[in-house]
C-alpha cells in the first residue's frame, strides 16, 4: 500500500469506541470494535500486539477502561480555564481518595519532576523560570535511598538537583542539610518494612521539615493511600497501568501546598514543565479512572483473570515434560495473575526465550515472558492487560509450538575462522552522530572476552566467534540505570563491520579496524639509581 493510500484509509476507519454498527450481541459488537482498532494501526504498517506481559509503557500501557474515554471524548468538544480546571479536579481527587489533594501530570514521571521543582522552587516563579540552572538556590539536593536509585530519577535530575545516595538510615539523617529539597522513594517491600522504611524515614524527614515523595507508578490505587499514611507528602501513579486511565497522564496525591506549586511548574505555564504537558482530555479521562476505579469489581476481575489461565493451563499440561504454575501477587505493584509454563528445553528442543521471540515477531503477536532458570526453560503470562478472547488465541498459539516435533539443537558450534585477538577502533554511527569506541579482546577458540571502551566507561565483554561471524556483548551500568550493547557481523582483513542492538535505545551501525602497534622494538635499560643529569 502507498503511503498517500494508507493516510486516505485512516480517514474511512471509524475509531475505537465510536464504531456505528447493527445490533449484534456484546462479544461480536466488541469484537467488531477489536478489529477496527486493528486496522487503524495496520493502515500504517503497524501490527498490533496481545499483551500477555504487563502495563509496559513500551506497548501501550494499558487499554482505556470504557469511562475513562467517555470522559476524554467529551472533555474534547469544549474549553475550559487550565487553572480552574486544576482546581476542580484537584477537590475531586481529593474527594475520592482521601487525599489532602490531588493534581494530574503528563504521565508518572512528569509528576515527579513538578513535584521535585516544587520542592526546590517553593511556588517561586522567578526560581521556575531559572531551572535548571540552580546557581543562588538554597534546595539543591534530593535524598535517595540506593534502593530506590533507578531509571526513572531521570524526571528528578531533569531539574539539575544532586541526587544524594544513602545506604542506612544513618547516612540519611548526616545527608540531611539546608540544602535538602526532597527524599524521594520508590515503593516496594524495601519501602513498607526494614530499617530504612518509608516509615522511619518520614519520621525523621518531618523533624527537619523536609517532603518525601513516593513513586508507586504501577502499584494499585489505595483508599486511604498506604503511603500517605505511613508518612509521605506527596505519592505519585501512573495512569496508564493499574488504573486503566490516560496512558499520557499521572496521578499525584498528597499535600495541598506542594501539589499547588507542582501545578504552577506544569503546563500551561511556562518554564521547565512546558514540556510536559497534560490536556484537559486527559484530565478527565484520569478523574474518570479515579472513580471508575473505587467502583470497579477487583474480585470479579481477579477471578476472570483466573480463568483465562485455567483455559491456557488446560490447553497445554497434556504436552510431554510441561508444568503450570499460577502465581497470585500479593504486593501492591503490577498486582495481577500470572501462569508460569516451564519444560525440559532437552525434550522439546526449544527454549522459553525462543518462544518468546517467535511470538513477538510473528503473527498473531504476542507479547509474554521467557527465560531460563535452575536448569528449566519457561514462559510466563500476565493477564492484567489481556483482553477476552486472547486466552483462546495464545493457549491455541502455545499448544502448536510446544507441540512440534524438533530435531535436538546441536551444541556444538562452528569452528571459528578469524582471529579477533587485539585492539579495534570502533566507529558508531547512531542515528544524528558518530562515537569513536575501543574494543580490546582476547579469544580462547569460539569464545572472546575483553573490554569496551566507551566515551565515558570501560566495561568487559564478552562473546563468541563462529567462522567470521561474531557477537559481543558489554553493559555500561550506572546508578540506577544501564545501556547494553549487543555487537553482531562479520570480520574480514582486520575489518569488522555490523550493527549494535542497544534494546529500547533500537540500533545503530559499527566499522571497527584492528589497530596496528608501530613502535620500535628495541631493549629498555632501566637505571640503577637517580639521573646525574636533568
Amino acid at each position: 500500500m502507498k503511503r498517500r493510500d494508507a493516510i486516505k484509509d485512516l480517514s474511512l476507519l471509524p475509531l475505537a469506541g465510536s464504531v456505528i454498527l447493527p445490533k449484534k450481541s456484546v462479544p461480536e459488537t466488541r469484537s467488531a470494535e477489536i478489529a477496527a482498532s486493528k486496522e487503524i494501526y495496520q493502515a500504517i504498517g503497524v501490527e498490533p500486539i496481545i499483551n500477555c506481559r504487563g502495563t509496559f509503557t513500551i506497548i501501550g500501557g494499558s487499554i482505556e477502561r470504557p469511562e475513562v474515554r467517555a470522559a476524554m471524548d467529551a472533555a474534547a468538544q469544549v474549553f475550559v480555564q487550565y487553572d480552574e480546571l486544576a482546581l476542580g479536579a484537584g477537590k475531586r481527587l481529593a474527594e475520592l481518595t482521601g487525599a489532602e489533594w490531588g493534581l494530574v501530570s503528563a504521565g508518572c514521571a512528569a509528576g515527579m519532576k513538578h513535584v521535585t521543582v516544587a520542592c526546590v522552587t517553593g511556588g517561586n516563579p522567578e526560581k521556575l523560570i531559572r531551572i535548571p540552572d540552580l546557581s543562588g538556590f538554597e534546595k539543591t539536593e534530593v535524598i535517595v535511598p540506593d534502593y530506590s536509585r533507578n531509571v526513572y530519577d531521570h524526571a528528578l535530575r531533569n531539574v539539575g538537583v544532586k541526587l544524594i545516595t544513602v545506604s542506612s538510615i544513618e547516612e540519611l539523617s548526616n545527608a540531611i542539610s539546608s540544602r535538602t529539597a526532597m527524599i524521594y522513594l520508590m515503593a516496594g517491600e524495601p519501602s513498607m518494612s526494614g530499617p530504612m522504611s518509608l516509615e522511619v524515614i518520614s519520621k525523621i524527614a518531618k523533624q527537619k521539615k523536609i517532603p518525601v515523595m513516593v513513586d508507586a507508578a504501577a502499584e494499585d490505587l489505595t483508599i486511604p493511600n498506604v503511603h500517605l499514611k505511613m508518612g509521605a507528602d506527596v505519592v505519585v501513579y501512573s495512569g496508564g497501568k493499574a488504573l486503566c486511565g490516560p496512558q499520557c497522564a499521572g496521578l499525584v496525591l498528597g499535600r495541598k501546598d506542594l501539589l499547588m506549586s507542582a501545578w504552577q511548574a506544569s503546563a500551561p505555564h511556562h518554564g521547565p514543565g512546558r514540556d510536559n504537558k497534560v490536556g484537559r482530555e486527559e484530565t478527565m479521562g484520569m478523574v474518570a479512572a479515579v472513580e471508575a476505579w473505587t467502583k470497579r469489581d477487583h474480585a470479579g476481575e481477579w477471578k476472570r483473570w483466573l480463568s483465562w489461565l485455567d483455559v491456557i493451563s488446560k490447553k497445554v499440561s497434556g504436552i510431554e515434560s510441561v508444568k503450570t504454575t499460577v502465581v497470585e501477587p500479593k504486593q501492591l505493584s503490577n498486582r495481577t495473575p500470572q501462569l508460569r509454563i516451564s519444560w525440559d528445553a532437552s525434550k522439546l528442543n526449544i527454549t522459553g526465550e525462543e518462544i518468546a521471540e517467535l511470538f513477538g515477531r510473528t503473527k498473531p503477536r504476542i507479547a509474554l515472558g521467557g527465560g531460563s532458570r535452575e536448569g528449566e526453560t519457561f514462559v510466563s503470562i500476565t493477564t492484567g492487560q489481556m483482553q477476552p478472547g486472547d486466552e483462546k488465541v495464545v493457549s491455541d498459539r502455545l499448544f502448536e509450538v510446544l507441540s512440534q516435533k524438533r530435531a535436538p539443537v546441536k551444541s556444538e558450534m562452528a569452528a571459528a575462522g578469524v582471529s579477533l585477538k587485539g585492539h579495534w577502533d570502533a566507529d558508531i554511527e547512531f542515528f544524528s552522530s558518530t562515537s569513536k569506541h575501543k574494543l580490546i579482546i582476547e579469544q580462547d577458540g569460539n569464545w572472546l572476552e575483553g573490554s569496551h571502551e566507551g566515551e565515558f566507561s570501560v566495561r568487559d565483554l564478552q562473546g563468541t566467534v563462529e567462522g567470521n561471524e561474531f557477537k559481543i556483548k558489554s553493559t555500561d551500568r550506572q546508578l540506577g540505570d544501564s545501556i547494553t550493547f549487543m555487537f553482531s557481523g562479520t570480520v574480514k582483513d582486520d575489518v569488522m563491520t555490523g550493527s549494535i542492538y542497544m534494546g529500547e535505545y533500537m540500533t545503530a551501525k559499527f566499522t571497527a579496524k584492528k589497530y596496528k602497534f608501530k613502535s620500535k622494538r628495541e631493549k629498555i635499560m632501566i637505571p640503577s639509581g637517580p639521573p646525574l643529569a636533568t
